[in-house]
């Protein structure tokens, strides 16, 4: 197969990585790089031999597939004409920064037969792929995400930026409608929260405790998740995990329940060790980033769904409103007043 022709739009901290990756993979040929800012990149052009301007122009028709690396709040604006001409796009977590332009972007997608796959790059994590190949039914999960403040992201609050991750996961892992969000945050540096935790309830009982914070001294990225019969915990950051599952004694624990012994020191010799099985999960060294954008070349070849679709990206979206607008509801003392809101200087706010 042919090399696909594509383009990264923005030459900041995410497009500059697009661009190396494209560069070096064999499946696809860099044709241009795109930014407002024209020395800038021109300087991640130029020494790959790929074009570089402020705008894709018609002349550059020979692109099929774009990476949208703009910040959030452009990214309607950026793949809109793309898709209505039927181009691939890739477009960098979040999808939108709101609901109604997330929605819109999926709906033209659907419309114009376009392949668009949303950058949630920790589901391409090896981490994750292992825990997937477990064939879990995710009962409750529990993550955290805390690092420094990067200031890159600034536009949006730490939801939107870091816990956007955690939530397509948890959605992913769930498979299940969300029926009730309950949220805290604060924020510390600017208008929008820099640290969150939010509490979710899905239809058929199962509950995830995502915290997110910008604000840490470390960086620390964790998954655990909990089913019927088995337990997970990752490290994304060391690339490590563990899988608990009941093993060949648990007959143990059903013979207890059936005669109602709730001592069970009554059972004697029984070996709790003994009744589980603790093996570590098999993650391989693969870079997620260029496993995501590998999947999205073979996609765009393939003219086949990506494995993070647009619907993916409206989904995350929406949850991570419900949080903003819960963490907004919430009232922190005695007196009623919404100190998020009056933090962030609202409008609204007396």
């Amino acid at each position: 197969m042919s090399q696909l022709p594509v383009a990264v739009i923005g030459a900041g901290h995410m497009g500059r990585h697009h661009v190396r990756i494209y560069s070096e993979m064999p499946a696809a040929r860099l044709v241009a790089v795109i930014d407002k800012d024209i020395e800038r990149a021109r300087q991640l052009a130029e020494p790959l031999g790929a074009r570089y301007c402020d705008v894709l122009t018609p002349e550059m028709g020979d692109v099929a597939a774009v990476s949208v690396a703009v910040p959030t709040r452009w990214h309607l604006e950026a793949s809109r004409p793309l898709i209505e001409r039927g181009v691939g796009v890739l477009i960098e977590k979040p999808i939108a920064g709101t609901l109604g332009e997330a929605r819109e972007i999926a709906d033209l997608a659907r419309r114009h037969g376009a392949v668009v796959a949303v950058g949630h790059t920790e589901r391409f994590n090896p981490a994750v792929a292992a825990v997937e190949r477990l064939g879990l039914r995710a009962k409750f999960v529990e993550t955290s995400r805390i690092s420094p403040f990067t200031f890159r992201s600034a536009d949006v609050g730490v939801v939107f930026d870091m816990m956007i991750h955690d939530i397509d996961i948890m959605l992913h892992l769930m498979k299940a409608q969300v029926q009730r969000v309950d949220a805290v945050g604060v924020n510390v540096l600017g208008r929008h929260e820099d640290i969150a935790s939010a509490w979710v309830v899905c239809a058929g009982g199962g509950v995830a405790n995502l915290t997110a914070s910008r604000l840490a001294l470390k960086t620390e990225r964790r998954l655990r998740v909990f089913c019927e019969s088995a337990y997970v915990s990752l490290d994304y950051q060391k690339k490590v995990g563990i899988a608990i599952t009941l093993d060949k004694n648990v007959d143990v624990l059903k013979w207890a329940r059936e005669r109602n012994i709730e001592d069970l020191s009554q059972i004697g010799a029984a070996d709790y060790s003994k009744m589980v099985k603790v093996e570590p999960l098999v993650i391989d060294a693969s870079d997620p980033l260029r496993t995501e954008l590998q999947t999205f070349v073979e996609c765009v070849q393939q003219k086949r769904r990506p494995p993070v679709s647009a619907d993916d990206g409206v989904a995350a979206v929406q949850l991570a409103e419900q949080i903003v607008e819960s963490i907004r509801q919430h009232r922190w003392d005695e007196t009623g007043d919404d100190i998020f809101g009056r933090a962030a200087g609202r409008a609204d706010h007396p």
